[in-house]
């Protein structure tokens, strides 16, 4: 069995090198790493390690036409790292389809009348919510926003709606480690349809696999640049991407951020779990595997640098209706892109 020709398996690596890593991790490390700074270490790691390694791997399945745990027995002192990949690998989509089920419950709520992320009138909203319709017609101190029970509240306490709606329905955060509540069944529905989605996608072997990745690897380019359109059409937007773009110097001393980049690296072409070496084992044994590193690695890199442009578009906006600076309109950290996509679907 091999891929029906040689876009398919391009089009099967680029599905499997670029999706959360790029639209969900970078933006968030780029924003937690002082912005533009990030992108020089990104870079460095890209070349020195993400292709080359990228490489190493397709070229391993390809010429001995295996997978990522036969292809140690051709030095079965190193058989271990086959099965330590393949366990990384199960470790791995523990979390990942968490995050499928998140977006799922987010796609399940878009198709409400209302779109509940964008104001403070659901349950789940407490007084730091920050409305954006409620300022219009409130006449708040310099540096204070009106708050739903009437009070003027700090603007670097305020919390957007989106991000509200992240923290207290969608993840439903407690007060404490002692309690840590009870299943949410809307989120166990989405973690199982995202496994027979899964499942559904690959059972028939990697011919209908290299089908469905046109869909899975191209629609995600028509979603973000629809957003970036209307990202770039809101107030602000040009402070986000400026503060994307414009390089914090003194961050590039600090080694976290060296190490946030090559991780992401890592993380986003995945490599060492033996996924790559499986996918190169279906290419003929000649096949110019050179050429579809570099393809792969300029789509990579480039959707990342994409998806950043959407993201601190958006935050750009959040930051200026919430009067405060970029760097401080949402917490650092995993939920930014699931604060700032929604509010770009919004608004």
């Amino acid at each position: 069995e091999g891929w029906g020709n040689k876009m398919d398996f391009i089009m099967a690596c680029i599905g499997y090198a670029v999706g959360l890593g790029n639209v969900w991790r970078f933006p968030y490390l780029v924003y937690k790493n002082g912005g533009g700074a990030f992108l020089i270490p990104y870079f460095i790691s890209l070349v020195l390690c993400g292709v080359p390694i990228f490489f190493m791997e397709v070229s391993l399945g390809q010429q001995l036409q295996t997978g990522g745990i036969s292809v140690w027995e051709i030095y079965p002192i190193l058989k271990g790292v086959g099965f330590a990949g393949a366990t990384i690998s199960a470790i791995l989509n523990t979390y990942y389809i968490v995050i499928v089920a998140w977006s799922l419950l987010y796609f399940f709520y878009s198709f409400r009348s209302k779109l509940v992320w964008g104001d403070c009138d659901n349950y789940w909203n407490d007084f730091y919510c920050n409305d954006p319709a409620l300022q219009v017609n409130c006449s708040a101190p310099t540096g204070y926003f009106c708050a739903a029970n009437g009070t003027f509240l700090n603007k670097t306490l305020g919390e957007s709606p989106a991000q509200q709606f992240w923290e207290n329905r969608v993840l439903g955060i407690s007060d404490g480690i002692d309690n840590i509540g009870g299943l949410r069944w809307d989120l166990v529905g989405c973690l199982a349809l995202g496994w027979i989605l899964t499942y559904l996608c690959i059972w028939k072997g990697v011919k209908q696999t290299g089908k469905i990745v046109y869909f899975t690897a191209l629609i995600p380019y028509v979603i973000l640049l629809a957003l970036l359109i209307r990202g770039l059409t809101l107030p602000g937007s040009s402070d986000g991407i400026y503060y994307y773009i414009n390089p914090d110097w003194e961050r590039l001393k600090t080694p976290t951020v060296w190490i946030d980049a090559a991780t992401q690296i890592f993380f986003s072409y995945g490599v060492g779990i033996g996924s790559l070496i499986s996918l190169g084992s279906y290419n003929p044994i000649r096949n110019n595997s050179v050429i579809d590193t570099v393809i792969v690695g300029i789509v990579n890199a480039g959707t990342s640098l994409f998806a950043g442009f959407v993201i601190f578009s958006i935050l750009g906006y959040m930051a200026y209706e919430q009067g405060v600076d970029v760097s401080e309109v949402v917490d650092e950290g995993p939920g930014l892109t699931f604060v700032a996509y929604p509010t770009a679907v919004y608004y």
